[in-house]
């Protein structure tokens, strides 16, 4: 059966990640005999040029249809437009809600080579293994907002029924790796958060027997990521809190560009993308780090398409390469800067047990 991929290239280095991330699902696919449809379609920026929305029609719809989506980054360089229905950003916050995907996977795992561009020390990242699982439909992001010249607002608003949902897909993983499951909030200023840490005390102790539940204020939670990271294993928190934690954890890894994501809900279908941005700044230099992209790939090919082989392959190929050395400049290091191409070409080469370039 056919299993139809959605791609979003999207704006700044978006397009250049995505075709290093799709050579490798292309390579994969080929040695698996996956049978894989792969339609591109305009979303973000790019589409807002192009078609007047972030979103059009003719994109909503392929996500739809597809079994995954496969998203490079959104946003524009400049202010945002005063229309938020006009902003690329909004077009995400549309896909995720289309698409039911409430649970966002961010793992983060540093890898031999990459470390050396952390600006930790070596010691604080030895046995880094986590898992962050972010909300991703609730929340400060999709609450009401109200905006003028001297005051704004913006509404914070959980449901229990939100909450149980994504405290058991990571109570879920916790039970698969150590049993550990950690959850931040802000109880102590936040109702929102309250209702959380009740909520997700409920949800481990009735359905999860056996699971060790931590509860951490997210300021805690901050310094601890970059004090004593290795103790996490498997973290759930809301909206923004996760958005920002995860960024601050992809310094474990290295960079930014490290990292992967996987949004899911209840169904197979999924929602992956690196967790950096367009990154304006580099696009078009053929120097954008493709390794968060190849591994979301990886998740892909696991959570949607029932090809955990081939993601390991993919894993094991990425780590392989850029402990040989090849790594762009975010993560160089003492190494010579490599192009997103001579990266990507160096993970292909160890999918085929070719030498490396």
């Amino acid at each position: 059966m056919t299993s139809l991929i959605a791609v979003l290239p999207g704006d700044g280095i978006g397009p250049e990640v995505t075709r290093a991330g799709l050579a490798v699902l292309r390579a994969v696919a080929a040695r698996h005999a996956l049978d894989l449809s792969i339609e591109e379609a305009p979303f973000g920026g790019a589409a807002l040029d192009a078609l007047g929305a972030p979103m059009p029609p003719s994109t909503r719809q392929l996500c739809v249809d597809a079994d995954a989506v496969l998203l490079g980054a959104v946003g524009l360089p400049g202010p945002p437009p005063p229309d938020p229905a006009l902003r690329p950003e909004q077009g995400l916050l549309d896909l995720r809600a289309l698409l039911g995907v409430y649970a966002n996977l961010r793992p983060i795992r540093p890898l031999a080579g990459a470390c050396e561009a952390s600006p930790l020390r070596e010691e604080r990242l030895a046995g880094v293994d986590m898992i962050v699982v972010r909300e991703l439909t609730g929340g400060i992001y999709f609450g009401d907002k109200q905006e003028g010249e001297d005051a704004a607002s913006d509404r914070c608003a959980y449901s229990r029924g939100e909450i149980e949902r994504v405290v058991r897909c990571a109570a879920r993983l916790a039970k698969q790796r150590s049993r550990r499951l950690c959850s931040i909030d802000k109880a102590n200023v936040l109702a929102t958060s309250r209702l959380w840490r009740s909520t997700a005390s409920a949800v481990v102790a009735d359905e999860f027997p056996g699971l060790e539940l931590e509860h951490l204020l997210v300021d805690a939670a901050a310094m601890r990521l970059l004090t004593h990271a290795a103790d996490f294993d498997v973290l759930v928190t809301e909206n923004m809190f996760g958005d920002i934690l995860t960024d601050e954890a992809s310094v474990l890894a290295g960079s930014l560009g490290m990292a992967p994501s996987a949004s899911i809900g209840d169904g197979g279908k999924g929602l992956y993308e690196p967790i950096h941005g367009t990154a304006p700044d580099i696009a078009g230099q053929g120097v954008a780090n493709p390794c968060g992209m190849i591994l979301s790939v990886a998740m892909m090919l696991e959570l949607s398409l029932d090809s955990p082989e081939a993601a390991r392959e993919i894993e094991a190929a990425v780590a392989a390469a850029v402990a040989a050395g090849a790594r762009t400049p975010d993560i160089a290091g003492s190494a010579p800067p490599a192009t997103t191409e001579q990266l990507t070409e160096a993970v292909l080469a160890r999918l085929g047990g070719a030498p490396a370039p």
